[in-house]
């Protein structure tokens, strides 16, 4: 089943929909920062006995690389985690989820700027069907109020999340030739150390909430979901249809975030949520057919 790029991927995208409705039932119940470490704590604790023989196996390439991997586990797990649940707590799942969609347009930027990665025509359409859409969803609805720069804390947190995991993608090109579990395995614990000090800043400034009941079903969805299967999964798609191709897929999360949103939290599906998500999906569809297409060609 997860041999085809197309499945893996949709999972992946159906997972991190599900972090943005977690990520919401979390809050009241656990504080971002404490939800982030726990996250990874948990993830490590999973993976360990899987990824131990993995590990030492190819502990020589994770000594020499061991600098570029913890900044990847830094900023593009904890780091965005961090940011991703802290913008939950200042607006609705269904813009979370909506807002995750600049990640390919930053992307597709970064491998531009960085590799000389060109877009093809229809690419180009499809990015800014997708900026468009994000741009609705910010605005909520108003694009006027973009120019007054007046903007949602949790929305302008966002997208600051989506710049931090769309330079990690960018960088994944960087990545040594490791197994997929010594790879999670040494991100999760990167991102657990780089986490304590979040939660630490978190309980200093009096606003730590240890988890409850429901604060720690949420924290063991996110950990075993969002966090081992889809970054596993993840790794695997960009390795399989390369890192543009791979993130244009997350234009897929908006799509199941707001379904779940709205059937299990309850939220409102305005008309400029529904325009957003048309383009969205326009986006990617124009996109991955001229990946496609251009493959094809080669």
């Amino acid at each position: 089943m997860f041999r085809h790029p197309i499945v893996l991927l949709s999972c992946v995208a159906l997972f991190w929909g599900g972090n943005a409705i977690a990520g919401k039932l979390a809050v009241g119940h656990v504080s971002p920062m404490i939800l982030t470490a726990l996250r990874w704590l948990f993830a490590v604790i999973f993976i360990s006995p899987f990824a131990i023989a993995r590990v030492r196996e190819q502990w020589p390439i994770i000594r020499k690389n061991l600098v570029m991997l913890f900044l990847f586990g830094a900023f593009g797990f904890a780091g965005f985690n961090a940011l991703f649940y802290y913008a939950l707590n200042y607006t609705t799942a269904i813009n979370v989820t909506i807002e995750q969609s600049i990640m390919p347009l930053i992307v597709f930027f970064g491998n531009f700027l960085l590799f000389k990665l060109k877009p093809s025509a229809l690419q180009l359409i499809g990015f800014s069907l997708t900026l468009l859409g994000v741009a609705i969803t910010v605005s909520h609805g108003d694009l006027t109020s973009l120019l007054l720069l007046d903007l949602n804390r949790g929305d302008a947190l966002m997208l600051l999340a989506a710049l931090l995991y769309g330079g990690y993608t960018v960088a994944l090109r960087y990545k040594p030739a490791l197994h997929w579990q010594a790879m999670i395995f040494v991100l999760a614990v990167s991102a657990l150390l780089s986490s304590l000090p979040l939660a630490y800043y978190e309980y200093q400034s009096g606003k730590m909430l240890l988890p409850d009941l429901q604060g720690l079903g949420v924290i063991l969805y996110i950990a075993i979901f969002p966090s081992l299967l889809a970054q596993s999964l993840y790794i695997r798609g960009v390795e399989m249809v390369g890192g543009n191709r791979a993130n244009l897929f997350i234009n897929l999360v908006p799509v199941f975030g707001s379904i779940l949103a709205v059937f299990i939290l309850g939220e409102v599906l305005h008309i400029y949520h529904i325009v957003a998500l048309v383009l969205v999906v326009g986006g990617i569809l124009l996109a991955e057919r001229s990946a496609t297409t251009r493959s094809e060609a080669v």
